[in-house]
């Protein structure tokens, strides 16, 4: 309820409005375009928060404001990775033997290393389910496919993430 009141005083012209909203999503889209690029881009936030600024008079649905934003970074960040979207899809990975509970922490460093070798599509929707906490549905209308498409992308990128740590050491 408070972005969608931030995102009206938006729409009114209220300078101060944008900024705070700014400071509330800021940290969330420079963590998913850092992740989704493996490595911070500033130029690519900036393009963010430059089509918010733009768009926003035209958001009809305010309440809707978190889908919209993320589906503006991921439009910035898929440009940046075209290339890597013109590539064939790797092909389907079996199950990697072992427990789908972890029994130990993985270090930071371990996991985003794994995280940045996994194919983009497989990363992007590992990173707006497990941690910006988005719901499916909000995944897919981001991604634009269907909600068991972001299903099975789950699924393929858990078992991607999985066989990456086991390949660098990591044993759960």
């Amino acid at each position: 309820m408070a972005d969608e009141l931030l995102v009206v005083r938006c729409q009114l012209g209220e300078r101060e409005a944008f900024a705070e909203l700014i400071r509330a999503w800021h940290p969330a889209i420079e963590r998913y375009v850092g992740r989704m690029l493996t490595g911070p881009d500033d130029d690519v936030v900036q393009e963010v928060w430059l089509a918010v600024f733009k768009g926003l008079p035209r958001l009809r649905q305010p309440g809707r404001f978190a889908p919209w934003l993320f589906t503006i970074a991921r439009r910035a960040v898929m440009n940046r990775l075209r290339d890597v979207y013109a590539r064939p899809e790797p092909e389907v990975v079996d199950d990697v033997p072992g427990a789908d509970e972890a029994e130990a922490v993985v270090d930071r460093e371990t996991l985003g290393g794994a995280l940045a070798a996994l194919p983009a599509r497989e990363r992007e929707v590992l990173l707006l389910f497990y941690l910006e906490d988005l719901p499916l549905d909000v995944c897919a209308q981001i991604c634009g496919v269907p909600v068991g498409t972001i299903k099975s992308r789950l699924n393929r990128a858990r078992k991607l993430l999985r066989r990456e740590l086991v390949r660098k050491g990591y044993e759960a």
